[in-house]
């Protein structure tokens, strides 16, 4: 058995991973912004970006990464 076979993950694999990692992120800063407060409203809490891109962005990073993790790495038959 080499050493590759011990590994459930590739190279690939990994990247596809911080990938999706990375897309989270960005989903959770589109999301970011101006708070409301007792005292003033910010309208801002409603916009397409905060409501409806950032949720978007982000459920595609959670199923990259999904498919990342599914993801069965390719293997070499060379004996």
């Amino acid at each position: 058995m080499s050493d590759k076979q011990k590994f459930a993950f590739d190279k690939v694999n990994f990247i596809l991973l911080a990938a999706g990692m990375a897309i989270v992120i960005i989903g959770f800063l589109l999301m970011a912004g101006p708070a409301s407060s007792e005292t003033v409203f910010e309208p801002d809490i409603f916009s397409v970006r905060r409501i409806k891109v950032a949720p978007v962005v982000c459920l595609f990073g959670f199923l990259s990464m999904i498919y990342a993790v599914l993801r069965k790495p390719k293997t070499n038959t060379n004996n």
